[in-house]
């Protein structure tokens, strides 16, 4: 099995899913689209008289992308206009078309405020009625898969810088390559910095300031891609 192969078996076995551009071409950034869902499911949570089904979200011009400043994962989408796809049931207190919107502003909101997504489009299906009772016949819909963590080793500059950031709940991985590039066929150091980040904090911002923090701490000054694999909602109270 090839690399990139095994990478997908990996991936796919943590329930990751896709792995989709935050930012722009520039930000070097990437979230899972498990993580990316579930806080816009949290925020479709927050619209009264609705309950979001499937969710998805892809390149909305797959044509129209761009090449990113750095490597990136593995089989990791290109920069580019995202397109939020999703099932929902409505109830009867209102039109369709109206709680459609409420549900639309919701969504797009999240993923710009929450996230940082280059979301553009948000394309709806009602596909069931909320009862009397305010439930839906519907099965409920898939979590955000728990993301492991790492413990780097002490005086890992990489890490400590990365965890200094504010936002950084925790690490999920951390990788340094020696890649090859240029006319010169140059070497330089790569760094993939995999976390989860804390909900208060806006992902794509955190994403931004890890690469700076992580780029700076190390004397090289190597490439950095950031790869969000989570995205942590506060304790609830009295927990330790």
């Amino acid at each position: 099995m090839t690399a990139d192969g095994w990478t997908q078996v990996v991936r796919h076995h943590v329930g990751l899913g896709r792995l989709l551009p935050l930012g722009g071409p520039g930000d070097g950034a990437w979230i899972a689209e498990a993580a990316a869902g579930a806080v816009l499911r949290r925020a479709a949570d927050e619209v009264p008289g609705v309950r979001l089904g499937a969710l998805r979200i892809a390149l909305a011009h797959p044509a129209a992308v761009a090449e990113p400043a750095v490597p990136a994962p593995p089989s990791a989408l290109p920069p580019g206009a995202l397109r939020v796809t999703a099932d929902f049931a409505a109830a009867f207190a209102e039109p369709l078309p109206t709680a459609a919107a409420r549900l639309r502003r919701a969504l797009a909101t999240a993923a710009d405020e929450r996230l940082g997504l280059a979301v553009t489009e948000v394309d709806l299906r009602v596909t069931d009625l909320l009862d009397a009772a305010g439930a839906a016949r519907q099965a409920p819909p898939p979590q955000q898969p728990a993301a492991r963590e790492v413990t780097a080793p002490a005086g890992d500059r990489a890490a400590e810088a990365a965890l200094s950031v504010p936002g950084v709940a925790r690490l999920t991985g951390l990788r340094v390559e020696t890649r090859t590039g240029g006319t010169a066929a140059l070497t330089h150091r790569h760094v993939r910095v995999d976390l989860a980040a804390d909900v208060a904090h806006r992902t794509a911002d955190v994403a931004r300031r890890v690469r700076a923090a992580v780029r700076d701490a190390l004397a090289d000054r190597p490439t950095v891609a950031v790869l969000v694999t989570a995205v942590d909602e506060p304790a609830p109270a009295g927990t330790v």
